[in-house]
């Protein structure tokens, strides 16, 4: 049988902070001796005494203070789950997960973050990152919500809908100590495959992971993320596909060298992405926000090595 009440906790706190029965019967609105029973039969109930009483004052027992500090978090927690109750009542989650792909920051969402939370303080906000189909997989299996340019095509099957947000050029480069650097010719099968390719792990778990011009027997550095791609080219370790506003300002440096290929990636498509029938308030918030004419370019100017 539960036999501590949220009331009996309230009336705790009450005393704690004002100092006695009486004036926290004041701040309740109750008589004193309504508070007296309460912490009586509060005592009763639990077979511990709660307070020490010295006339007119009343201090916690070891036990009582024990039981006010965790108690306070259960008044918390009862008063977020009335807010969350309201919430979800107007319409609002009581949480949201969107996810972006690894290519880019968090931080390109910094305002879009500050202006979602002044508006929907007590809808809790998740953001995630995956790669490549690992994104498309994440929200089909309701890991996440709203997915943030995702990359390429979704899978086949349905059950989302998608927006086009932009697409990013790629370009082929190698560092000017990387010894396809110095091959005058258009790099081709016979040309790559001798060399260490650097390649961004798919994070789908499921779905078939992407690749993206990898040879079969081909030495590849697989790595978390784009910063790692970025820094390791960078560092002459392996060769492979950067996407341009990544690579631009190193190229324009002599830090990277563009390399004409055989078999170039045609222009990724990013999309903005939700599960078919969702039409939270947080989520309608969220897609609203997206599709803004800037929110494209807020993200890149947030991918590696971007100006």
């Amino acid at each position: 049988m539960f036999r501590i009440s949220l009331d009996a906790l309230l009336i705790l706190d009450a005393i704690d902070r004002r100092g006695s029965f009486s004036a926290a019967g004041s701040e309740l609105h109750r008589v004193p001796s309504t508070i007296s029973y309460t912490v009586s039969k509060l005592e009763q109930d639990l077979g511990v005494q709660v307070y020490e009483r010295q006339g007119p004052k009343v201090a916690l027992t070891r036990a009582g203070a024990e039981l006010l500090k965790e108690g306070r978090y259960l008044l918390k927690a009862a008063e977020d789950l009335e807010h969350r109750v309201r919430r979800v009542a107007s319409g609002w989650e009581t949480e949201l997960t969107v996810c972006i792909d690894s290519l880019f920051s968090v931080a390109a969402l910094e305002s879009d973050i500050s202006a979602f939370c002044s508006v929907a303080d007590k809808t809790r906000l998740r953001v995630a990152r995956e790669s490549l189909a690992g994104t498309w997989e994440a929200l089909l299996e309701r890991r996440v919500d709203l997915l943030i340019a995702a990359p390429g095509q979704g899978p086949a099957g349905g059950g989302y809908i998608a927006e086009q947000m932009g697409t990013i050029s790629f370009v082929f480069v190698v560092a000017p100590t990387h010894p396809l650097a110095k091959v005058k010719r258009v790099l081709g099968k016979a040309e790559l495959l001798p060399h260490r390719a650097i390649s961004v792990a798919d994070s789908a778990r499921k779905m078939a992971s992407r690749t993206v011009g990898l040879l079969f027997g081909q030495d590849t550095l697989t790595v978390p993320d784009m910063r790692s791609k970025y820094d390791l080219q960078l560092a002459g370790i392996g060769f492979g596909f950067l996407p341009e506003p990544c690579a631009s300002a190193a190229i324009a440096s002599g830090a990277l060298i563009v390399k004409e290929v055989e078999e170039p990636k045609p222009d990724e498509i990013f999309s903005l992405a939700w599960r078919t029938g969702d039409d939270g308030a947080a989520l309608s918030w969220w897609m609203a926000r997206m599709r803004d004419s800037d929110a494209m370019a807020r993200l890149i100017r947030h991918v590696p090595g971007a100006l």
